[in-house]
């Protein structure tokens, strides 16, 4: 039976220790638990706060198709991903990829596959909400994003 990733968008924060025991529980094959936390940047001092947007159902479904895609080629015994959205001010968590693997290549592989293409590929939109009361208007994934993700290709 083909292992099915834990997936989740949600508002609330998320404890990166917490999900990694989760992930963890079952040690007897697992030789590597790689973990990838993003958190909001403050942009030099500018960013009051970042905003989230999703589109629910879509996003649980394309986050599921590429965390698939990863266990499938890097054999993953588990992998995990969580993705904040709502407002998000700097220092606090956006999304967390956790891996866990036979052997360590293949988790640091999966978790950075599926970042990746999470960040190119899942319908999240953001816009930052600048201190002096201004926007940025919604953000476009960068040019290093998609490099990134091109390597997989």
């Amino acid at each position: 039976m083909p292992l099915a990733p834990d997936i989740r968008i949600q508002a609330e924060d998320f404890d990166i220790a917490t999900e990694q025991d989760r992930l963890g529980a079952n040690r007897a094959n697992i030789g590597a638990l790689v973990s990838f936390t993003g958190l909001c940047r403050d942009e030099n001092g500018q960013l009051e706060a970042l905003e989230l947007e999703h589109y629910p159902g879509m996003a649980e479904s394309e986050i599921t198709r590429i965390a698939k895609t990863a266990i499938d080629r890097f054999g993953l015994l588990g992998l995990t991903a969580i993705h904040r959205y709502g407002r998000i001010r700097p220092g606090e968590n956006i999304v967390l990829v956790v891996a866990a693997a036979k052997h360590r290549q293949a988790a640091f592989d999966g978790a950075a596959f599926v970042m990746d293409f999470l960040k190119t590929d899942a319908p999240f939109w953001k816009k930052e909400h600048l201190k002096d009361g201004g926007e940025t208007g919604w953000v476009e994934a960068r040019e290093t994003d998609l490099s990134a993700r091109s390597k997989w290709q």
